[in-house]
């Protein structure tokens, strides 16, 4: 099947579950199907003891929203299993997305309750949208919440993400995009790199040196065709025998030695020092090795000089969801009227109205709150910032929320949205949302 721009996989309208196209089916045959409704995007919770969480995949839905199309094979496949009858087969044809969409920006910090995206259309439109969003942004959102946890714990140190065969092959790409919005520097991951202009790194692993006759082959082959400014995997064997070869093939122009296993933070303190009577002071040490925020924390006091994380981010460091949900908040009677309408089920209730959402600001900068007005404008102040922005409008995608470039704003996003909170935001240990959620209702 052919590709989008973006890489996608064209269309992604079957991203979706049974019900969704059955309760469609059910609303054109009442009538309410073309009812004009809000549905919001939220969090009740963050995952727990985490403080902060951080919106990714905004992007990705977004080009994926362009192809969101029911072709003859996905309607001749509903046809087929009597998904759907031939009423919405029809209209499922003439699908394109008319409504609006709004939210907060990729690399946002968001707490419980902010409205992270709104669509408002009508019932029909936005309902089969549903499964397709919450699987974009619930997986992308939880991968830059751990990420944002590492880069924090790393203080500026780079974290290059590698956890592609962790995950499938689109997760892959979607997970390497998370991360570097939330502040890691590259990614393993080629089909990342080319879809969305990441920063792509890599040299070699263990079969590598297995491959050869000694450790020293291996390290003089890969210098020959990589040149010195590379990383040599030290551990095969004997890390120490493997620091010495290492600098014996590359010299004091060796970029780094990598430690895979063992105590990382006592080998890395040993392999400084053994660098440095080598007269490889300006050789690095990076490490990897099942990492997450925990250990690069503990790595902190360790002379080592970037952080290569795989399983542990790609399955969000023990959330490996968001658990976002997308639910109806407002919509239109038979008058034209619009209705607030909410959950109520114990534990999972919902709170109904359009909401309005700005981080309240102190004068030095800091944030101290997450205000969202219910049907007004949350109070505001002059120092605080609107959270809420356009990405599409009538159907029409707004420019600057898609490929490339928009990764690039979105780690900017990040990086200002992290340095506004407060300094609690560090901490690793299980602890209430930095800022609390403060409701301004009608």
């Amino acid at each position: 099947m052919s590709t989008g721009p973006a890489g996608w996989l064209l269309p992604t309208s079957l991203f979706t579950d049974h019900y969704e196209l059955t309760m469609l089916e059910a609303a054109l045959q009442s009538g309410a199907a073309h009812r004009r409704s809000l549905f919001e995007v939220f969090s009740r919770r963050l995952a727990e003891g985490r403080r902060y969480g951080v919106v990714a995949g905004t992007g990705r839905l977004l080009e994926g929203l362009a192809t969101f199309r029911f072709g003859a094979e996905e309607l001749d496949f509903l046809s087929d299993h009597r998904v759907v009858n031939d009423t919405t087969l029809q209209w499922l044809a003439d699908f394109r997305f008319s409504g609006s969409i709004y939210g907060y920006a990729e690399g946002e910090a968001y707490f419980p309750y902010s409205p992270l995206l709104q669509v408002e259309s009508t019932f029909a439109e936005a309902c089969i949208l549903e499964t397709y969003l919450l699987s974009v942004l619930n997986y992308d959102s939880a991968v830059a919440s751990a990420a944002s946890r590492m880069t924090s714990a790393a203080y500026g140190r780079p974290c290059i993400e590698m956890g592609s065969r962790r995950i499938n092959e689109e997760s892959a790409v979607a997970a390497a995009r998370a991360a570097v919005i939330a502040g890691f520097a590259s990614t393993s991951n080629l089909a990342a790199g080319i879809r969305y202009g990441l920063e792509t790194v890599g040299t070699a692993a263990h079969s590598f040196t297995l491959l050869h006759d000694s450790e020293r082959e291996a390290f003089e082959a890969q210098v020959a065709s990589l040149g010195k400014d590379t990383t040599l995997l030290v551990d095969t064997f004997d890390v120490e025998s493997g620091v010495r070869t290492a600098v014996e093939v590359a010299g004091r122009e060796l970029r780094n030695v990598r430690l895979d296993s063992g105590d990382l933070v006592e080998q890395a303190h040993w392999v400084r020092s053994l660098l440095n009577d080598l007269g490889n002071h300006e050789t690095g040490i990076m490490v990897t090795s099942d990492l997450d925020e925990y250990a690069i924390a503990h790595l902190q006091s360790a002379p080592v000089d970037s952080y290569g994380v795989g399983t542990r981010l790609v399955t969000g460091s023990g959330a490996p969801t968001a658990s976002m949900v997308y639910k109806l908040v407002s919509r239109q009677d038979g008058d034209g009227e619009w209705i607030d309408v909410a959950k109520a089920s114990s534990g999972k209730g919902s709170l109904g109205g359009r909401k309005h959402a700005v981080r309240r600001l102190d004068e030095s900068g800091r944030a101290t709150a997450e205000l969202l007005g219910v049907n007004q404008r949350a109070e505001a102040q002059a120092d605080d910032r609107p959270l809420q922005h356009a990405f599409v409008r009538d159907g029409e995608l707004q420019p600057g929320w898609t490929g490339p470039a928009a990764v690039t704003r979105a780690a900017d996003r990040h990086r200002a949205s992290r340095a506004e909170l407060p300094a609690a935001v560090r901490r690793l240990q299980p602890g209430e949302p930095v800022i609390p959620t403060v409701f301004n209702e009608a």
